[in-house]
């Protein structure tokens, strides 16, 4: 029997080492991929990919171990996703979302099984779990595009959710197809999907609710804690609504979603906390999925991935789009952005190692598919999503951005300082101190100007770039913040534009 060597200090430094330096590369890549429209995600498969088997020479085949990281990693980004997601934007697309995420799925499931099992030959099995691998978008990669493309908020939404709530389905959907024996009757499938949707819908509000309501209440020792707070919660949204028998990928995306919603002491500082954890939870994923796959065996599976794919992108998504937004009012052109705009990313790859490890025949070339799939159709889609929304005149032309307002809480003294960033877009440029209208009991009391701070009076002019402390008492903190908000959209007007913030 082969004697494992114990862990030590020298090994300790090697790992150290690969891992800063495999993080930088992904850094600067991030740079790239700004710059050229090249996903990241292909850069971060890429460096895995040079690792590994066919590069390098590092050599790694853990399936179990890709799935259980891929799983944490998927948590982390979801988490992040929720909390970056405003909810006045997903609320008027919630009900599209919801479609999209289950009829949706279904009708793509249908069809690209039909596609994989007819036009490439794969058994009925097989042909079902890649049908339902690559009908979840990813979460990764609608976010990380999003935040590129200037959407109108209906369909920034829409996608956002969707992206938030198919995954747990489609869970479902993979793990049945996986397992060993005959898959279960239809209308079993669809009530086991509906009591985990339930069940993860449940615990991640409630938890959600419950951490709000406590971080609300309690003021930490230090501002560094809250993040951390919030993220503990969201991760425990997942777990406790998996013990339960749910989805926990629901319920942490649901959770993180009222979090990010509750206006929280230090948001800012929370959320790009969890934007970080996101960065490393994609770039570990990635780059670990890239080790996974061997590239010399991709050859034979090119064309079935892209057979599989086309029918997946020209056929199946646009149908399940259709279907889906038939009960709504929705421009033509709004169906065609929400069609082309279902990436793929990491998350279909990291369920195709269910079936490898379930030792689901045929599993390791389901993975290849998968993973030339991936790449190619993300190669496509993403650098022409932005092209595709100037093409169909989908820009969004709001011209006002929101204020960043951050929140200390000041539990003796029963009162909270709110400190406001006016950005360049705000219609908070030009007003008067005085013609905020704040309500009685919060008051402006300093201004950073240039890098010079000072004590405003009553007709100060508020510029572009200030930076604003209001304390509030604790009673008219949330009239204070909605009325700064207000006047941030709509200017000294907005008390009479009706804007309540």
């Amino acid at each position: 029997m082969r004697k494992v060597r114990p862990l030590t200090v020298h090994h300790l430094n090697e790992v150290l080492l690969i891992c800063s330096l495999v993080l930088l590369v992904a850094v600067a890549a991030v740079r790239v991929s700004t710059r050229s429209g090249l996903p990241t995600l292909l850069i971060y498969l890429g460096i895995g990919v040079a690792i590994g088997q066919d590069g390098i020479g590092v050599g790694f085949d853990d399936a179990e171990m890709t799935q259980v990281l891929g799983y944490a990693a998927l948590v982390v980004i979801l988490a992040e996703g929720g909390l970056g997601t405003k909810w006045r934007e997903i609320k008027p697309a919630l009900s599209t979302a919801a479609a999209l995420a289950t009829v949706g799925v279904a009708v793509s499931v249908g069809i690209t099984a039909c596609a994989a099992h007819y036009l490439v030959g794969l058994g009925w099995k097989q042909a079902l779990i890649i049908g339902a691998v690559v009908s979840s978008t990813d979460a990764a990669a609608v976010f990380s595009v999003l935040r590129r493309v200037p959407l109108p908020s209906k369909l920034t939404g829409a996608l956002e959710a969707e992206s938030g709530f198919n995954d747990a389905p489609v869970v479902i959907l993979v793990v049945a197809f996986s397992a060993r024996g005959p898959v279960d009757d239809w209308y079993v499938l669809v009530g086991e999907i509906a009591l985990e949707l339930a069940i993860g819908a449940a615990v991640g509000l409630a938890v959600g609710w419950l951490g709000a309501y406590g971080l609300r209440h309690v003021a930490l020792p230090a501002s560094g804690l809250y993040p951390i707070a919030v993220m503990a919660i969201a991760v425990s949204a997942y777990a406790t609504g998996a013990l339960a028998h749910g989805s926990g990928f629901l319920a942490v995306y649901l959770a993180a979603l009222v979090l990010g919603n509750a206006k929280l002491p230090h948001a800012p500082a929370t959320r790009g906390f969890a934007e970080g954890l996101g960065w490393i939870a994609q770039i570990g994923m990635f780059v670990l999925l890239g080790l996974l796959v061997t590239p010399h065996e991709l050859g034979k599976d090119v064309v079935p991935a892209l057979v599989v794919g086309l029918a997946l992108t020209v056929v199946a998504r646009p149908l399940s789009v259709l279907v889906s937004t038939a009960p709504f009012r929705m421009r033509w052109q709004e169906k065609v952005l929400l069609s082309w705009a279902g990436l793929r990313g990491a998350v279909p790859i990291v369920l195709a190692t269910i079936p490898m490890v379930s030792q689901v025949p045929d599993s390791r070339r389901i993975f290849n598919i998968v993973f030339v799939l991936v790449i190619v159709y993300t190669l496509v889609q993403g650098p022409t999503l932005p092209t595709l929304a100037t093409w169909l005149r989908l820009g969004n032309t709001e011209s006002t951005s929101d204020l960043g307002i951050e929140s200390a809480p000041l539990e003796r003294l029963r009162g909270h300082l709110l400190s406001v960033a006016i950005p360049t877009t705000s219609k908070m440029h030009g007003v008067e101190v005085a013609e905020l209208r704040l309500p009685a009991g919060s008051a402006v009391t300093l201004v950073v100007r240039d890098g010079t701070s000072f004590v405003p009076l009553p007709s100060t002019v508020l510029r572009r770039g200030d930076e604003l402390l209001v304390v509030a008492t604790d009673p008219v903190r949330d009239k204070a913040e909605a009325r700064l908000r207000a006047v941030g959209r709509d200017g000294k007007l907005a008390g009479w534009l009706g804007t309540t913030g």
